[in-house]
């Protein structure tokens, strides 16, 4: 008997946890279809396909679904930042920095002109007066996330030899600038066209 209560409870916690997550997803959405004015609940609980009280069940205003569905997709965009300047790690075990920093800053590229990225930004500096607070965290949740780790993996390549680096986080911030400067000016282009002159700027500024 008690190992059916406690499965039951598990898929019912487990059912909630897939429902916020709906409701997160959907309420991204619309956010990123309508903008925070023109979005109402109901719409969001269609896109999410639960009913419009359970939305309120989870999250309790329309403030509130605004500002943890922004930052749950910022999250997300963290994530696979990340996982992209972990390509870096193979450059560190003795390989040359130039074909992993071109890769990087590529899949960089990828991530930044990605729908949702581009949602996230415009989403958080739109409600900018309503929701102070929501760009720094947005802004702590991908660009500074994703800084810290690229100082990391710039600062092993330093070590290691490859890179002329004795401020890492500052090469950091030179790197992803070369990356979303171009990204501004370019924004339809392939990666590929501004990722590879960014990388040889940056590597005769700090290469050996």
């Amino acid at each position: 008997m008690g190992s059916e209560v406690s499965t039951r409870a598990g898929r019912t916690a487990r059912g909630a946890v897939e429902r916020r997550q709906a409701i997160l997803d959907g309420a991204f959405t619309v956010f990123a279809r309508r903008g925070y004015a023109q979005a109402c609940v109901k719409e969001i609980a269609q896109e999410a396909g639960v009913a419009k009280p359970t939305v309120y069940n989870h999250l309790h205003d329309k403030e509130s679904l605004y500002r943890e569905a922004v930052e749950a997709a910022a999250d997300r965009i963290g994530t696979r930042t990340l996982a992209v300047v972990e390509q870096l790690r193979e450059t560190a075990a003795g390989t040359g920095p130039r074909a992993a920093l071109t890769a990087v800053a590529r899949g960089l590229l990828r991530e930044f002109g990605a729908q949702e990225a581009v949602a996230v930004r415009q989403l958080a500096s739109a409600q900018a007066a309503q929701f102070p607070d929501l760009a720094a965290s947005v802004r702590e949740r991908t660009a500074l996330r994703v800084r810290s780790a690229l100082a990391d993996r710039l600062a092993r390549l330093a070590l290691d030899g490859h890179l002329s680096a004795r401020d890492p986080e500052l090469a950091a911030e030179h790197f992803l600038s070369l990356l979303t400067g171009s990204l501004e000016y370019h924004p339809a282009a392939a990666p590929e066209t501004a990722a590879d002159p960014a990388v040889d700027v940056f590597l005769r500024a700090y290469g050996n």
